[in-house]
């Protein structure tokens, strides 16, 4: 066991050598092949679908559990499937963008072909004992069914075609909203609310921006490489305009939910967020610097990515006053049933 290696991979994309690899735990291997520190959004969009079924009295903690078990494994297998179709197209060939800021295992040297498909089979298969595990619990519900058929089509297909035909960024908004949030509330309240999905948006945008921000980084490798991401369509700068709307949008949706009484002022407390986007969104008004700036992090999810590091850091902090702030919100719901109505 490695703990501080575990540590270290739940908040960057650790680079390793073959050497530090073979003496690694599996646990260790597993977390850095599947980008362990990234899950951390599936994690906290399962946690707002739990909280929102809780404020209609609907949670279930044996159905959360498997949900969120189940959407982190599902995220993990995506993260896999994503190296190994990379890998066998040709894309992480010749030093390419994606092993130059954390390991792609099979392209660095690291595991076999045979072993990552190990990794993904293994993981994917837990991943659908979870998804079995809440269809049987809900008498085979067909919008369960679709659900799970739905989040396995992104699983296998965002990489190729889906990315490549931009896509991915649609896909990602699609699936850390309606799918991950909107369908886990269903899962437990059984029925699907519209408004579950617009409450879940200011969230949702900001794990939006990280994706975007990434193929932002790699328009010009991706152009080469013959990906057509939604930035290599739009082109740098308007993509990082879309960013700066995706930072800002959150702040208006959440204080109108307040004001029509959906949410109660308490979510306001996401303003504690904006000193923060007021130093995030002034980067994403110039293009993307040449050469790593002076004391911006190399390697281990830093440079050369530049605008995903900086959009992921931005919403991990406004996702955590907006989960913390759903979270008293919903306490307070509880207990003043009256209160904000």
């Amino acid at each position: 066991m490695n703990i501080e290696m575990w540590k270290k991979a739940l908040n960057v994309i650790p680079s390793v050598t073959k050497e530090e690899w073979d003496g690694l735990d599996l646990v260790s291997k597993w977390l850095i092949a599947t980008r362990a520190a990234v899950l951390v959004m599936t994690f906290i969009s399962a946690a707002l679908a739990g909280l929102f079924a809780f404020r209609v009295g609907k949670f279930d903690f044996l159905s959360w559990l498997a949900l969120t078990l189940g959407l982190l494994l599902a995220h993990a297998t995506n993260n896999l499937f994503n190296d190994y179709t990379d890998y066998v197209r040709g894309v992480d060939k010749d030093n390419y963008f994606r092993t130059m800021y954390g390991p792609q295992p099979v392209a660095n040297g690291l595991i076999t072909v045979k072993q990552l498909l190990t990794y993904t089979a293994i993981t994917g298969l837990f991943a659908a004992i979870f998804g079995i595990y809440l269809l049987v619990i809900n008498s085979g519900d067909p919008i369960i069914w679709t659900l799970l058929g739905t989040g396995a089509f992104f699983v296998l297909f965002y990489t190729w075609p889906l990315k490549y035909i931009a896509m991915g960024e649609i896909a990602v908004l699609l699936v850390w909203g309606p799918l991950m949030i909107g369908g886990g509330y269903y899962v437990m309240a059984h029925q699907w609310d519209w408004n579950v999905v617009l409450a879940s948006t200011p969230y949702v945008l900001g794990v939006t921006t990280v994706i975007f921000g990434k193929h932002i980084d790699k328009i010009k490798v991706d152009l080469e490489k013959n990906i057509h991401t939604l930035p290599v369509l739009l082109g740098e700068k308007i993509s990082r305009y879309f960013v700066i709307a995706m930072l800002v949008l959150p702040y208006f949706i959440t204080t109108g939910m307040v004001i029509t009484k959906y949410f109660t002022p308490v979510m306001l407390v996401i303003l504690f967020a904006v000193p923060n986007l007021l130093k995030t969104t002034p980067l994403f008004l110039k293009p993307r610097p040449e050469v790593r700036p002076e004391g911006f992090p190399d390697g281990q999810g830093g440079w050369p990515l530049y605008f995903a590091p900086i959009a992921f850091g931005n919403n991990r902090i406004f996702g955590l006053y907006f989960l913390i702030g759903l979270f008293v919100d919903v306490i307070i719901r509880i207990a003043i049933p009256t209160f904000w109505h």
